[in-house]
């Protein structure tokens, strides 16, 4: 299950960032990059576009698999890999520290 949710939360991703890469700016004229006064800038929005709606859905999706995979990674055991390791003795050559001695 956490295997599905994580190939799709990088699936969303990938396409939350063409998204928005695709779309272009709310001042996309010649005259807004020059500091002119731009009839769109300060005009009525226009309507959502289907691009517009696309990107809350995979933000929504995104938002929703990172919460649950924040969620199901505090569920697991809270202890370290390396308690779970072998003990290892010393390398060769070199002895372990009497205990108390620096």
């Amino acid at each position: 299950m956490v295997t599905l949710v994580i190939i799709l939360h990088v699936l969303v991703s990938v396409l939350l960032i063409l998204a928005v890469l695709i779309q272009g700016g709310e001042n996309v004229d010649i005259s807004a990059a020059f500091g002119g006064v731009s009839q769109a800038a300060f005009g009525p929005r226009g309507a959502v576009t289907t691009l517009a709606k696309i990107t809350w859905v995979l933000g929504f999706i995104f938002m929703c698999t990172s919460i649950t995979l924040a969620v199901w990674a505090t569920k697991r055991g809270t202890g370290s890999i390396l308690e779970n390791a072998p003990k290892t003795a010393p390398a060769p050559g070199r002895s372990a520290p009497a205990p108390g001695k620096k």
